[in-house]
């Protein structure tokens, strides 16, 4: 599987920098979608489009026996590329700074290869491709692709869902795991500390909600080292405190929001109600407070038998050394939402870029290695290849 894939790695590097050119933004996809169909129908696959808005889905197989799917994401980000490359963005102010052009390129690429095996081999299910918008972010009613996806059917009768993420912090061309929680639930929350406000002169007169933060911002820091078990993960981050405008008046106002992350359900429920303690110690200091709370991502837990489909198939298709287990981190991906409805997995594909310079995601000079694209493409498709023909616990 990995010589058909190598065999193909110039069409995913060509149809990488096509999707990279051209970035769209969640729910805007329009163009990749049309490319995305386009390639598939060179295949001779068919495929669904405006599943989930602007997401295209397609399946091969026998029509009955058990379905196992495969997703990539499509969306872009809201960023102005700095990257001197003959593929940069020509879209001013959208980039893909997070892969999803590598993971829409590499499930092209595993339907290329897996509709070879279909003609070569005894299938006896199917394989349904799933190229998802919007992973990046909700629209104004709590809707990522994802669950857009999950509304339009995308995973009905699905018995088990795969995805691979690149990442340009691990070293190129390793395949990491981990088993259980691997990335984060991840919430926002918004709130406002008031008071009366008044003269710099006389603050004895009024009462003073920037003195009320001191030990609000105390007590929010000590979430997660004093009142979180700390076997379970838990953060706990502020990324905007303001209030005021002048120097001597004291405002009546200071607003402040952050993020919480968790992994456990309860945790998360947890961290909630521990910062409504902490802002309630606006009251006691003569003030109010409001806290909005706008729930996120779940948490994404890979099932560990998932898991070991791919963590055999790296092993076989790429080698002992590009198999590794390693710690995701806090951050947060939709496709949790998946992984919830059908036993699921996703793998971290190392492909730190080949100039040695750190290209971190989400940035204006995030960058892979494409000679990545056809091993995700190998891992994928033989993962699925021995799903469909029985060779898989």
């Amino acid at each position: 599987m990995l010589a058909k894939a190598q065999a193909i790695a110039d069409e995913l590097i060509r149809l990488r920098r096509e999707i990279h050119q051209h970035p769209e933004l969640g729910f805007q996809e329009f163009r990749t979608a049309a490319l995305v169909t386009d390639t598939l129908a060179e295949l001779g696959i068919k495929a669904q489009t405006g599943i989930g808005r602007t997401g295209v889905v397609a399946q091969i197989g026998t029509g009955d026996g058990p379905t196992i799917a495969i997703r990539a994401d499509m969306d872009a980000l809201p960023i102005n590329e700095k990257n001197d490359v003959p593929y940069k963005s020509q879209n001013d102010g959208v980039m893909h700074a997070c892969g999803h052009d590598a993971h829409t390129a590499i499930l092209l690429g595993a339907a290329h290869l897996l509709k070879q095996s279909l003609a070569e081999d005894n299938w006896q299910g199917n394989v349904r491709f799933l190229f998802q918008p919007s992973e990046e972010a909700f629209d104004g009613n709590g809707i990522s692709g994802g669950t857009a996806m999950i509304e339009d059917g995308a995973l009905a009768d699905v018995d088990a869902v795969i995805a691979l993420h690149v990442w340009s912090d691990y070293p190129s061309g390793v395949f990491f795991f981990e088993d259980g929680f691997s990335l984060a639930a991840v919430d926002q929350f918004k709130a406002w500390v008031r008071g009366e406000g008044g003269h710099g002169a006389y603050p004895h007169t009024g009462s003073d909600p920037l003195f009320m933060l001191g030990p609000i911002l105390n007590a929010i820091y000590a979430i997660p080292s004093r009142w979180i078990n700390p076997l379970r993960p838990a953060v706990v981050s502020l990324g905007q405190v303001s209030g005021g405008t002048v120097s001597n008046v004291i405002p009546k106002e200071v607003y402040l929001q952050g993020t919480i992350r968790s992994h456990q359900e309860e945790i998360r429920q947890q961290l909630w109600s521990e910062l409504e303690r902490a802002l309630k110690l606006s009251e006691t200091l003569g003030g109010s407070y409001e806290l909005e709370i706008i729930k996120g991502y779940p948490s994404l837990f890979n099932n560990e038998t998932v898991n070991n489909w791919m963590r055999e198939v790296a092993r076989e298709v790429v080698g002992e050394t590009a198999v590794a287990d390693g710690e995701f981190g806090m951050g947060a991906e939709d496709f949790a939402y998946m992984a919830q409805k059908a036993k699921g997995a996703m793998v971290m594909l190392g492909a730190a870029a080949p100039d040695g310079i750190t290209r971190h995601h989400h940035t204006e000079t995030f960058d892979i290695d494409e000679r990545v694209l056809p091993l995700g493409a190998a891992l994928l498709a033989e993962t699925a290849r021995r799903f469909v023909t029985g060779q898989l616990d």
